[in-house]
């Protein structure tokens, strides 16, 4: 089976408007169940980090992220702590299993839904252990110096422009691709960056999403598939 994937947000600025016609296109995809060939995932977009597809690929993972957008999509706690660990690891700080997870999934303040909405829109990886991680990117090799600073880029062409607005001059696209941030500025719409060629521009903030946002993991533990990670930090 093969799902189609789309693209994600900036959770670092909550509060930003999430519009981007192509992710909503790829979002409604991501849910359609197809039967094809299992074969090498192809990007779903232009750019080196467009969002791939590699769940099928490992035995039972299809059929996990299945019941996962389920529970996403019907916001069933119940469903969700089903799919978790009892150890689950939620942070760096020690916090850890179903408990915990209970009690954020019924806090907005945590804004776990949302947050399991985008990760289920960008791709599953086949990591090295036998198990996915969600999203791709997260578990590719990314040569940056300040991972805290790395921003990807969620979408095909995104104009980079001279200044802070969309009326300021438009010196460029990029695809799906890693910049670096000069200074997060909560809550403004865009975001001053280093570009992969060392040139400068903005991009909106609601294109871009954190290499240390919100990532899951799930493996098979004695033929049952549960989530053994979803945090984010480093």
């Amino acid at each position: 089976m093969r799902w189609a994937i789309a693209l994600s947000l900036l959770a670092a600025c909550a509060g930003c408007d999430r519009r981007d016609p192509p992710a909503d296109r790829l979002i409604e995809r991501a849910e359609e169940i197809v039967e094809a060939p299992i074969a090498e995932a192809q990007p779903m977009g232009q750019g080196r980090l467009a969002p791939r597809d590699e769940c099928p690929q490992v035995e039972g993972a299809a059929a996990f992220r299945s019941r996962l957008a389920a529970a996403v999509r019907n916001r069933d706690d119940q469903a969700l702590i089903a799919l978790a660990a009892d150890d689950i690891k939620l942070d760096f700080g020690g916090s850890a299993g179903a408990t915990e997870l209970r009690r954020r999934l019924a806090d907005p303040s945590w804004r776990l839904w949302e947050e399991l909405e985008t990760l289920l829109a960008l791709g599953c990886a086949a990591n090295g252990q036998g198990g996915i991680t969600i999203p791709w990117v997260a578990d590719q090799e990314m040569p940056v110096l300040r991972p805290d600073a790395a921003m990807l880029v969620t979408g095909d062409n995104v104009p980079v422009y001279s200044g802070p607005e969309k009326g300021a001059p438009e010196i460029g696209t990029i695809s799906w691709d890693v910049v670096e941030i000069d200074t997060l500025r909560l809550n403004e719409p865009f975001q001053q960056v280093a570009l992969p060629d060392g040139k400068r521009g903005f991009i909106a903030t609601d294109a871009m999403r954190s290499l240390l946002d919100y990532r899951l993991t799930a493996s098979s533990r004695n033929g049952k598939w549960s989530i053994t990670s979803f945090l984010a930090g480093d």
